[in-house]
């Protein structure tokens, strides 16, 4: 009975929760969209702060802004009301993440920002709060309980306010195209840089790529073969367009006689599989696996087939450890 009750009252807590963040998605309106564009022409930094739980809020809010190609700082108002006022510019904005909007903290920075001339977007669900009158532009936390048994200790309304800070963060890297290569850039360790690895990052290119014309004898084949050792060579026209593959298998299946006679366009393999070179490593391996081969070329068009590079299932596995 112990258990049936406790997993009851998590799923109440979400349950409000759920309720409160369904009032949030119905809030948001063009103060929403002002507020991206202000940040988006940002030519400094965002800083954020709050106070108590919404500290917290701010500063993972921060972290998620800086990680998404805007440069933010998260600072406490209390820091700031003892020297840490300096960090802030006019090239800056503020958020400022306050349930009340009125706590004390949040006075000397408010009357700061004003004299500076600074952008403030307050995040608030009082609209008659100090932070209301002093902000560029209010985003309102709508009213709803807080999943807190005695409901009060912020619970929903922290909640809220993270979940409208993930949606900023998100709008702002769309709107200003920060894409996965700049992503990728700022996350080069671990298992997420990992994972965001390209195909063009770690595929082989220019002269290491096994090539041979469509006019190409056996001998010459089996040179390029041996020399690149990937047992696959792409055939190509003269328009230098990928029209085959050749696979160290073609090569044993047609031996006979008149071998020697025959010319790549002969026993290549027409339409190969080829990979965007804009692909993650993932998906590569996917297209391997599903097509049960060990080699893909890579192009960065695929009209005109053109191969910019190659990619064996063995660069990924090495990768991958």
């Amino acid at each position: 009975m112990k258990n049936r009750s406790t997993i009851k009252d998590g799923k109440l807590v979400i349950d409000t929760e759920l309720v409160g963040i369904k009032k949030l998605y119905k809030s948001i309106d063009n103060d929403f969209d002002k507020a991206v564009k202000l940040l988006s022409k940002v030519k400094g930094r965002v800083i954020i702060t709050g106070v108590g739980k919404s500290g917290h809020i701010a500063s993972k809010i921060s972290s998620t802004m800086s990680s998404t190609g805007t440069p933010s700082q998260y600072c406490t108002p209390t820091d700031m009301s003892h020297g840490d006022l300096g960090i802030i510019s006019k090239k800056d904005a503020l958020i400022i993440i306050s349930n009340s909007g009125n706590s004390n903290e949040l006075s000397n920075l408010l009357k700061f920002t004003a004299k500076n001339s600074v952008s403030v977007i307050g995040i608030t669900a009082n609209s008659k709060s100090e932070l209301m009158k002093y902000a560029s532009i209010t985003l309102l936390i709508p009213s709803a309980s807080e999943a807190c048994s005695i409901g009060l200790a912020p619970t929903t309304s922290t909640t809220m306010a993270l979940v409208l800070g993930d949606a900023l963060c998100v709008a702002l890297m769309k709107l200003k195209k920060f894409n996965m290569s700049a992503y990728k850039k700022i996350h080069p360790g671990g298992a997420l840089g990992l994972s965001m690895l390209q195909v063009k990052d770690i595929m082989h290119t220019k002269n290491k790529i096994p090539l041979v014309t469509q006019e190409a004898s056996m001998k010459s084949v089996i040179i390029e073969m041996t020399k690149k050792s990937f047992g696959h060579v792409g055939v190509r026209n003269k328009q230098n367009h990928l029209i085959g593959i050749i696979t160290d298998g073609d090569l044993r299946r047609h031996l006979n006689n008149k071998f020697f006679k025959l010319k790549a366009s002969d026993i290549m393999t027409i339409r190969p599989i080829l990979i965007n070179q804009n692909l993650l490593m993932s998906d590569a391996l996917q297209i391997m696996n599903k097509n049960k081969i060990t080699f893909l070329f890579a192009v960065n068009n695929f009209s005109k087939k053109s191969p910019v590079g190659v990619i064996h299932i063995h660069d990924c596995i090495r990768h991958a450890n």
